[in-house]
C-alpha cells in the first residue's frame, strides 16, 4: 500500500520523534552537530514532492527527512498513532478533525502549508448548469469532503443547504432544494474515482486535486467547476499531541511555509495548488 522515497532505515537507526533535538546518540552532521531524524508518511502527490522538494533545505539545518508515501487515507492516520511515522501531511482540516473524533487519535495540527482546491470533471458535459435533470454526481466516501462538494454546487446555484448548518460539516442529508434532482452517488474511494471519470462513468465525478494531478489531470483545465482559493480546507502537518513543540518538527512546517517552497509550489502546479499565506 505504501512505499519509502529516501529509504527504510535499520531498527538501530531510527529515532523516536522525542528525542529528535535532544538525544545524544544522533549521528553527527556538517560541523560535527547530531543530525535529527523525522519521518513522514505523506500522499504522492503533491505532498510526497513538496517534502522532496524541502528535504535538501532541512538537511542543510542538520534534519533528515525520510517520506513515506500512501495511496489511500486511512493508513497514514493509523502508522501515526501508532508511532510507525512522526508526521502525516495529507489531509486537511475538516478530515484531521472528523478522525479525531471518529477513532479518538490524539493529534494536532502542527501548521497548516497548502489548498488543493477540489473539482468537478465530465466527460459528457462542458458546465456544471449544463448537468441535465437527475444527473449522477460520483463522490468520494469520505464525509468530510461531502460539505465541501456540496458547498460548490450551492454557490454555483444548484442546490441549497439548510439554513443554520455549518457549511463544512454539511452533508447529503442537509440539501434543503435540489431543484434539478441531482442523485449523489459516494460509494468509492476518492483514489478510484479519476479512473471512474476516465470510463465516463455518472455525469460528473468530483476529484481531489491530488489524484487529478496525480492522474495526469490539469484540475484548472480539465475541471468543469473548481473552489476558489478562499478554501477552508488547508492540507496540514499532523502531529502526536506535544510534538507539535518538537524542534525538527518546527523546522519542517517553517521550511514548507518558506518562500521558496510557496515558489516551487506555485510554478509546479499553476495554480491547482495553492501554498497557505501565514
Amino acid at each position: 500500500m505504501k512505499k519509502t522515497i529516501a529509504g527504510l532505515f535499520t531498527a538501530a537507526s531510527i529515532f523516536t520523534l522525542a528525542a529528535c533535538g535532544t538525544s545524544d546518540e544522533g549521528s553527527q552532521g556538517n560541523g560535527g552537530e547530531e543530525t535529527k531524524e523525522i519521518t513522514v508518511g505523506a500522499s504522492n502527490i503533491p505532498h510526497a514532492e513538496i517534502l522532496e522538494k524541502a528535504k535538501p533545505i532541512l538537511e542543510e539545518e542538520g534534519i533528515e527527512l525520510t517520506i513515506d508515501t500512501y495511496q489511500d487515507y486511512v493508513l497514514p492516520n493509523e502508522d501515526l498513532d501508532s508511532g510507525e511515522i512522526d508526521a502525516n501531511y495529507f489531509q486537511h482540516i475538516p478530515y484531521l478533525e472528523s478522525q479525531i473524533a471518529d477513532h479518538e487519535y490524539d493529534f494536532v495540527n502542527a501548521g497548516g502549508i497548502h489548498i488543493e482546491p477540489i473539482g468537478v470533471y465530465s466527460k459528457k458535459y462542458d458546465s456544471l448548469e449544463d448537468l441535465p435533470e437527475g444527473a449522477t454526481i460520483l463522490m468520494s466516501n469520505s464525509v468530510a469532503d461531502h460539505g465541501r462538494i456540496l458547498t460548490l454546487l450551492e454557490a454555483k446555484g444548484l442546490i441549497k443547504i439548510k439554513e443554520g448548518v455549518e457549511k463544512t460539516a454539511a452533508t447529503l442529508d442537509d440539501i434543503e432544494e435540489n431543484p434539478k434532482n441531482f442523485e449523489f452517488d459516494y460509494e468509492y474511494e476518492a483514489a478510484l474515482l479519476p479512473q471512474l471519470y476516465e470510463n465516463e462513468e455518472g455525469d460528473a465525478v468530483v476529484i481531489n486535486s491530488n489524484y487529478a494531478i496525480d492522474s495526469g489531470l490539469k484540475p484548472l483545465e480539465d475541471s468543469i467547476a473548481i473552489e476558489d482559493k478562499e478554501s477552508p480546507y488547508v492540507n496540514v502537518i499532523a502531529v502526536n499531541s506535544g510534538d507539535e513543540d518538537n524542534e525538527a518538527i518546527q523546522a519542517l512546517v517553517e521550511v514548507l511555509r518558506s518562500e521558496e517552497i510557496q515558489d516551487f509550489i506555485l510554478e509546479e502546479w499553476g495554480g491547482a495548488v495553492v501554498p497557505v499565506q501565514e
